[in-house]
Parts: structure tokens; sequence; C-alpha cells
């Protein structure tokens, strides 16, 4: 009996390796390919940048009207690219994050920009063998004690949104 607690014993401590293992594995995966992407850029590399995403993915920039599918994306961005200066992204940090089934994960990096920190967040899928990029924000971060100051500058902008917005 002693013999066969310990053999389960050791099973499950094996199983839980393995997976913390795999998760691991995934996650170094999944940040070589979020590196690889902001580098595509910062070497203004059109088809990697863009490979790197799914068909359907979503960018969202951080101005209010930077709300785009993959295809008008595409179409924003080729020119910086074409001119062989897109953006430049450094992580700072990244935390990723995997749903039950190991084949989506989401993330949040903070990022050095020429916006000076800006945060990242997204969420990938697994297709085949390649984590992909289905939705990403950027959004520009703000220290808490100056958002009056920030809030002040963008309102006279943001409120004609709001109205706009608000009226439909």
């Amino acid at each position: 009996m002693r013999v066969l607690f310990l053999s389960l014993a050791v099973l499950i401590l094996v199983s839980f390796d393995s997976l913390n293992y795999k998760e691991s594995d995934e996650k170094q995966q999944i940040n070589r390919m979020l590196d690889g992407w902001h580098k595509a850029a910062a070497e203004a590399n059109f088809d990697n940048y863009f490979g790197m995403m799914t068909e359907d993915a979503i960018f969202i920039g951080t101005d209010p009207s930077e709300n785009w599918g993959i295809k008008a994306f595409k179409a924003f961005a080729k020119p910086y690219f074409d001119k062989g200066k897109a953006w430049n992204f450094k992580m700072i940090e990244r935390h990723i994050y995997f749903d039950s089934s190991g084949k989506t994960a989401w993330f949040d990096e903070l990022l050095n920009t020429q916006m000076k920190i800006c945060r990242g967040s997204g969420v990938v899928v697994k297709i085949g063998k390649e984590w992909k990029i289905k939705h990403y924000v950027l959004s520009i971060t703000i220290p808490n004690d100056n958002v009056d100051e920030v809030v002040k500058i963008i309102a006279p902008i943001e409120d004609v949104l709001i109205q706009k917005g608000s009226s439909k």
C-alpha cells in the first residue's frame, strides 16, 4: 500500500512539473514572438511584423480613432514601413497568462517608446505551432498625480467625441 501511495505521489509531482515546464516553454515562445514583433517594427519589416498577427487581428492605438482591423492597420502602417522607419518599442516588463486549453494567452507589457512609457496588452492564440497576435491595445501611461493636467489638455478634443458617441 505504501509503495502504491508513493508511486501515485511521484506520478502527480511529475505531472505538475511537466505542466509547469510546458507553460514555461509556451511563455518563452510568446516572449520571443512579441520581442520579434517589436523588432520587426523597429526594422520596418512589414512582412515579418504583420506575419505575427492573425488574419482577423485588431490593433487599438493610443488615439481614440485608432481601432483597426488588420486590413485598415496595414494600410495605416505601410507608409511608415515603406519609409524604413516604423516605431521602436522596447519591452521593460511583461506578464503572460493562459486559459485552461493552453491555446489562448493574454499579456500586458510596459514599453519604452518614443512616447516614453506605454502599456501594451493583448491576446495571442496558438495556430499550429506558432503564437500569433489576435488583439493588441497600446496605451500611453499617465502618472496618477498628473491626470488632472492631462484631462485639461484632452478635454476639448474628447468632449466632442463623447458628445458624438452619446448622441448615437
